[in-house]
């Protein structure tokens, strides 16, 4: 099958309308942000308050954990500090240090021999 040139021209003319390909791409990159919003940055937000509000309520007697690993019971609470008691030893650690209160002592236990 041959063109002649007016028939080439004319199907060189009747192309199919351009799409803007940022159109095209804007759906899928909302969708990227919302399952980045559920996945990633809520659960985050979610632990942190979780977690300020942990410290917020650190009264002296509780066992804890600080982020060092650390287990001990606190002794006073402060401002933006927390006193910690570890058998002999007794330390000063930042309240966002405390990873997690302890409920139960068996967890603190240590065996003596």
């Amino acid at each position: 099958m041959s063109y002649d040139h007016t028939q080439l021209i004319l199907l060189a003319q009747s192309t199919a309308p351009v799409r803007n390909p940022l159109l095209d791409t804007l759906p899928m990159l909302v969708f990227m942000v919302v399952i980045f919003y559920f996945l990633l940055i809520r659960p985050q937000q979610k632990k942190a308050k979780e977690h300020t509000k942990m410290v917020d309520a650190l009264k002296s007697g509780a066992s804890v954990v600080t982020r060092g690993g650390v287990v001990g019971t606190v002794q006073s609470v402060k401002d933006t500090t927390v006193t910690v008691r570890s058998l002999e030893s007794k330390f000063e650690v930042e309240k966002h240090a405390i990873e997690r209160v302890t409920s139960d002592k068996s967890d603190l236990t240590t065996d003596k021999k």
